[in-house]
Parts: C-alpha cells; sequence; structure tokens
C-alpha cells in the first residue's frame, strides 16, 4: 500500500485566500480595474423647516424711505445728529477709521469727535446778514403719495431752513416744508419733480397686536437705508411727551437717525412712526416709540390740507383722580379728570365748569383720564357741540358747550391758566392742624391758607406738601383760616368719609392732593 503525504493548510491561509478571491471576484464583476479605489459618504443635508423671511416687504417698501438732511443758521445741533452721542471705534481713533468709512464721513459732515469745524459753524451772523446754511441734523422720512410728499418727524425738521431728500438710490432731491405740528411731532414735506415716487400707506392700527412682527426702516447714525426687525412690545404707551400721547412700543433696533422713519407691517403697510427711543446710554436698549398710524393719518391729512393742524380746545387744567381723591369726592371708581381750573373765557368756563368737578363722559364715551379727555376734545373740530358729564358735590351733572379752537400758544388741548380769585385779608392766627401734619396761616394776599410747617412723618409730606405751598380749598370749599379748613373736614367726617381733597398752589400751579382725615 501506498501512503500519500497530506499538506492541511492553516486556517490563516485558508481566510486569507478566501478574502483575495472574493475581492477579485467583486472587481471582476464590476469591472472595476484591480486597484485602490475610495468610496465616499453623501453630504450631511437637512430638511429645515420654513423660516419666514422679511425680504418681500423690504423690496416692496425700501424705495418709499427717505433719508432727510436738514440744513439751519441756528447753531444747535438736533439729538439726530452725533451731538452728545459716544460711539465705540473698537479701541481706535476717528482718524485712524479708512477714509470712505460711513461713520467717518458721517462725523466729517455732521461734526463730533475730530470731526467738522464746529468753530466755523458757531459764528452767528455777521453785518446784518444771515448766517450760512450748515448741517443741524440728519433723519428719516418716507413718501406717502406719488407726487413727492412725505412724512417725518417735527423734531427733526423743527428749527431747518433748508431742507434735501436722499433716496434709496442715492438720488439728492430739495424739498420744501408744509407743515408741523409740535404736539403731535409730525412734519410733512414735499418734492417737486416730475417723477413718480413709490409710496406706502397707513395701516389701520386697531388691528394691530401685542407680538406682531414690524420691520423699522431708517438712517441711522447716517448710515443710510437700515432695516431691522422685532415685534410690538406694548400698546397706548404714555412717555411724557405730551397730552396725545398713545405710542406704540417696538423692539425693532432703533437709533439716532431714524427718527421719522416708518415701521411697517407685514402687509408693508405703515402702523407707525419712529419717534423716540428709551436709553440710559444713548443707544438702542430694545425700546423704541413709534406714533400710531391712527393718530398720524389725521394729521397729516390736515397739514397736507392747510400746513396746520385744527384742534379742539375745552379750556380746563386737569388731573388724573386716584383711589384717595376719588374716595374723597364719594366717587365709586378711579377715573375721570379732575378740574384743577378753568381757564377764563373758555368754553368749559363759559359753560360752568368749576374746579373740583370731574368730568366723566363726553356725548356719553367714558373719559378714564387726562389723556383720554385731551385726545378726545383734541380730536373734534372746533365749533362741535357735545354734553359734558360731570361730578360735582357727590352727584352727576351735565353741561352742555360747543369746542373752542386750541390757541396756538396753549402747551395742550384742555390746559388753561392759573388763574385764582382774590380774597379779602383776615387777620393772621396760626393753628396747628395735628391729624393732617400741617401747620397753617392765612396768606398775605388772603388768597388761601400757607402751609407755615410739614410734619416729615405725616401723609403730608409724603403726598408732597411743603412749607411755603398754598391750600387754596377743600373739598372744592374756599378756605381762608385753619378753622375753615377744621370745619370743611369736620362736615366730611360726618358724611363717612376718610379722606378730603385739598388744592394746593405751587410755582403758579395748581393739584389736588387727598390726604386722610381722622375719625377719632
Amino acid at each position: 500500500m501506498f501512503k500519500t503525504n497530506t499538506l492541511r493548510p492553516s486556517l490563516k491561509t485558508v481566510l486569507k485566500a478566501s478574502t483575495v478571491a472574493g475581492l477579485a471576484a467583486v472587481m471582476l464583476s464590476t469591472g472595476i480595474p484591480a486597484a485602490v479605489t475610495y468610496s465616499f459618504a453623501a453630504p450631511v443635508k437637512i430638511e429645515a423647516p420654513q423660516v419666514p423671511s422679511f425680504a418681500n416687504v423690504v423690496d416692496a417698501v425700501s424705495p418709499a424711505v427717505v433719508s432727510v438732511r436738514v440744513q439751519s443758521r441756528a447753531n444747535p445741533v438736533s439729538d439726530d445728529a452725533s451731538n452728545g452721542f459716544s460711539f465705540d471705534f473698537g479701541g481706535r481713533g476717528l482718524d485712524e477709521l479708512p477714509d470712505d468709512h460711513p461713520l467717518k464721513r458721517f462725523f466729517k459732515e455732521f461734526g463730533g469727535p475730530n470731526g467738522g469745524k464746529r468753530a466755523d459753524r458757531d459764528r452767528g451772523p455777521r453785518d446784518g446778514k444771515p448766517g450760512r446754511l450748515h448741517p443741524t441734523s440728519q433723519g428719516s422720512g418716507f413718501f406717502i403719495s406719488e407726487d413727492g410728499y412725505l412724512v417725518t418727524n417735527n423734531h427733526v425738521v423743527s428749527d431747518g431752513s433748508a431742507f434735501t431728500v436722499i433716496l434709496s438710490d442715492g438720488t439728492e432731491l430739495d424739498a420744501k416744508l408744509i407743515g408741523k405740528d409740535s404736539r403731535t411731532d409730525l412734519a410733512v414735506l414735499k418734492v417737486d419733480d416730475k417723477r413718480k415716487f413709490t409710496y406706502v400707506s397707513f395701516a389701520d392700527d386697531s388691528k394691530v397686536r401685542v407680538g406682531d412682527w414690524v420691520v423699522a426702516v431708517g438712517n441711522p447714525f447716517g448710515l443710510g437705508g437700515t432695516v431691522t426687525a422685532g415685534i410690538v412690545s406694548a400698546r397706548g404707551r404714555d412717555i411724557g411727551s405730551g397730552p396725545y400721547d398713545d405710542y406704540l412700543q417696538v423692539d425693532a433696533a432703533v437709533n439716532r437717525g431714524n427718527s421719522g422713519g416708518p415701521t411697517f407691517n407685514l402687509n408693508g403697510e405703515v402702523v407707525g412712526i419712529n419717534t423716540a427711543i428709551f436709553s440710559p446710554s444713548g443707544g438702542n436698549v430694545g425700546i423704541a416709540f413709534a406714533i400710531p398710524a391712527s393718530v398720524a393719518k389725521d394729521v397729516v391729512a390736515d397739514l397736507m390740507k392747510d400746513g396746520s393742524v385744527s384742534r379742539g380746545w375745552l379750556g380746563v387744567q386737569i388731573q388724573p383722580v386716584d383711589k384717595d381723591v376719588a374716595e374723597s369726592l364719594g366717587l365709586a371708581e378711579a377715573s375721570g379728570a379732575l378740574v384743577i381750573e378753568p381757564q377764563a373765557g373758555s368754553p368749559g368756563e363759559k359753560a360752568g365748569i368749576k374746579k373740583g368737578d370731574v368730568i366723566t363722559a363726553v356725548d356719553g364715551d367714558p373719559i378714564k383720564g387726562p389723556r383720554e379727555l385731551a385726545r378726545k376734545i383734541g380730536a373734534m373740530r372746533p365749533g362741535t357741540s357735545v354734553d359734558v358729564a360731570l361730578w360735582r358735590d357727590g352727584k352727576a351733572e351735565s353741561v352742555k358747550l360747543e369746542v373752542g379752537t386750541l390757541p396756538a400758544d396753549t402747551k395742550d388741548a384742555s390746559a388753561g391758566t392759573d388763574q385764582q380769585p382774590q380774597q379779602e385779608e383776615q387777620p393772621s392766627s396760626e393753628k396747628a392742624l395735628a391729624d393732617l401734619g400741617v401747620t397753617v396761616t392765612p396768606s398775605d394776599d388772603g388768597n388761601g391758607v400757607t402751609i407755615s410747617a410739614v410734619d416729615p412723618d405725616s401723609d403730608a409730606s409724603d403726598r408732597g406738601l411743603k412749607e411755603g405751598q398754598k391750600i387754596i380749598s377743600v373739598n372744592n370749599q374756599q378756605v381762608k383760616s385753619a378753622d375753615d379748613i377744621l370745619k370743611v373736614i369736620e362736615a366730611a367726617k360726618k358724611d363717612g368719609r376718610t379722606k378730603a381733597l385739598f388744592q394746593i398752589e405751587a410755582d403758579n400751579a395748581s393739584r389736588f392732593v387727598a390726604l386722610p382725615i381722622s375719625q377719632g
């Protein structure tokens, strides 16, 4: 028998051979050359949700928004220029910025850090001749008609002698002032040119809700057309600028130079006109205020028609009704406008409105406070007949009057002069009113009593009463001595009142203060 010597390959050899054979089979079957090849994974792509864009709105409205450059022969530089404002150049001085840098051009034109020759510009008229024109402010505006009417802020143009409008494409056109209104801070300019301008319209801002998207377009710091976006943060803001305050608050970035520029809704309609910012630092902190379209629409229409605004006038000085005042007068709720003094010869005085009256409604519409009354009367045409509801001496009354015309030099639609009737002199007698925390003496002119001392720990001190001020009346009754005050207070106690209403006069102005009265 023959023995055969059989060789058994190792497992490693078998695996290696199998792998090579398999690779060769794949390469042959696919036709790929027997060479090293590389395979790459597909690039990462994420299907993100559709994000809303403002680009369509911006494309449509931008041609209607302009820069407004104002020149004047006056020396001051308005807040919408660089005066009083600081910039951070990243540690570099203005001279180190490139010559074509927009901020450098802005400061050289309008003055500021190392820019502009302020000494030349501050020289006044010489030899009786008017001084030369020089830039005083720069703001924003927008066209509201194809024939060249545009809206901006009064404070942008108020001191101007010449106006230039810069279109979105850089074209510069002269403009003339049609009219301005300081009470709402609005102004209308007109550009005379053969072209038809792209213009925008006012929105129905009654439909604007807190949280709605808005887009602001303007000319911050003279940089030209700049777009920012945000939301409506609040409505009906009172910032203390006047009796017609009813601002929209927005958080879109608004800075100096944006004044007079529009805030748009997503339909490309103007919901507000940027006018003011709240800023401890001078720059944007996310709180800007815009004149609502409903206010601007009527004012602008009057300015375009007559160059001025005609407002209704009641002619009474007023203040809010707080809880203490309401309680002292027996009112069920703290609302209405408390009359401090009707102006002599005014519609209110002629109709019989008296100091101490509370105006609660006009033509049946409730009046919540002084702002509502000022706006209500101011919006009426002079000569309009209205019914005014009053709260007087603990009961409701009404008077009928004809709305007057607001005088040009009157500060607001409801203000009047503070002329107090003169009283005959009374013998001097000083008496402490311990419960009230004041000591009084009859006034030298017989007009009320003068406060000679105030307890610093008293309610009177907490409410701002000070030595030297006068108490003219208590609960609408004239007082000439401490005894008069005590008599009125005792009568109020018998009626179950816990507070009495004091009319205080100081610095030629009058106000009402409700002070607690002891029931002891």
